[in-house]
């Protein structure tokens, strides 16, 4: 009876803690809303009524409005310059965000944020307009349930994967390089969690198709627990990449959303995990015991932290897994 009795306190425990999680967050974004120049009711390039902010970044907020010309809900992302940044730093933050876009709005996929429009505000202030997404990402739903079933986290990754297959088929292909649950977006649980990727901010075009890939010119950029190793190789040439990055960085999701964990530098920071070499260490990937998980699910996971890139299947290889293959009815 007091097992029974103590369970049922530790979910009501984890209940408060899901809920005060939601209550500090709309707290934050209420004052992050206050503080912002772009109230509710303001039209942008007469057209776009900002509803509310839905959240804020290092030099960006995002805001969902009405576009008044189409009659549909978007996405608007406000990038705010600094007054007091140099010349040089404006214009390589400009170079960098015109990259990005110049990238999205070639990308045509159910499985891609689709890109609407690109305008300027003032001088420091410039608009980029996405389509709308009613839900949250996968880093808020891990973070609100710790791990998903594996049927769940299995549709998660499936869907994923068609998005990246494009991104490999069109023509010139594309990295997406910054794969992580923060840049998995996922519909309302009531529409099956309908899943498209985000943020081009580090995608890298494959200009020129070679079987060693491509040199990785931004080297210390992306987001480092679902970074390859290959990535943090230092040498007097760039390291060469290819679309095994993303392999990795599914690895390394698929892991996050069975066991609630990252695989590898779970507790560090970036830092640590830069200054301790915790990616170049990840040779072997180990599982925890404790949660039921199927065989078949581990080794697809092991062959997506294939430590020698030479050995990890790309993109399209993976693609063809027969674990991603739905089971005949």
């Amino acid at each position: 009876m007091l097992k029974k009795e103590e369970q049922e306190l530790q979910i009501d425990q984890e209940k408060l803690e899901r809920d005060r999680n939601l209550h500090i967050r709309e707290m934050k974004r209420l004052v992050h809303e206050s503080a912002s120049r772009f109230k509710d009711g303001v039209i942008l390039h007469h057209r776009y009524l900002l509803l509310h902010l839905i959240g804020k970044g290092g030099f960006s907020e995002v805001h969902k409005v009405f576009d008044m010309q189409e009659m549909r809900f978007a996405a608007c992302k406000i990038h705010q310059l600094h007054k007091d940044w140099k010349e040089d730093k404006k214009a390589n933050y400009i170079k960098h965000s015109i990259r990005e876009y110049e990238i999205h709005k070639k990308l045509e996929n159910s499985r891609v944020v689709k890109f609407y429009d690109v305008f300027e505000v003032d001088d420091n202030t410039f608009c980029t307009v996405l389509e709308y997404v009613d839900g949250h990402d996968l880093d808020f739903i891990l973070k609100q349930q710790k791990c998903l079933s594996e049927r769940e986290a299995k549709s998660v990754i499936t869907q994923t994967m068609r998005a990246l297959k494009y991104l490999n088929e069109i023509k010139p292909p594309i990295i997406h390089y910054d794969l992580k649950p923060g840049n998995i977006l996922l519909g309302s649980e009531d529409s099956g969690w309908d899943i498209k990727l985000t943020d081009f901010g580090l995608s890298k075009v494959v200009e020129k198709e070679s079987p060693d890939g491509m040199e990785l010119t931004s080297q210390g950029a992306g987001t480092y627990w679902y970074l390859p190793p290959e990535c943090f190789v230092i040498s007097n040439e760039p390291p060469m990449i290819s679309s095994k990055v993303d392999v990795w960085s599914v690895g390394v999701i698929f892991y996050q959303c069975l066991f609630g964990r990252k695989p590898f530098g779970n507790e560090q920071s970036q830092a640590s995990i830069l200054h301790e070499n915790t990616i170049l260490k990840a040779t072997e990937v180990i599982f925890p015991e404790k949660r039921p998980v199927s065989k078949e699910a581990k080794d697809f996971i092991r062959r997506c932290l294939t430590y020698r890139k030479e050995d990890r299947p790309d993109i399209l290889t993976l693609s063809l897994d027969p674990y991603l293959k739905s089971p005949k009815k």
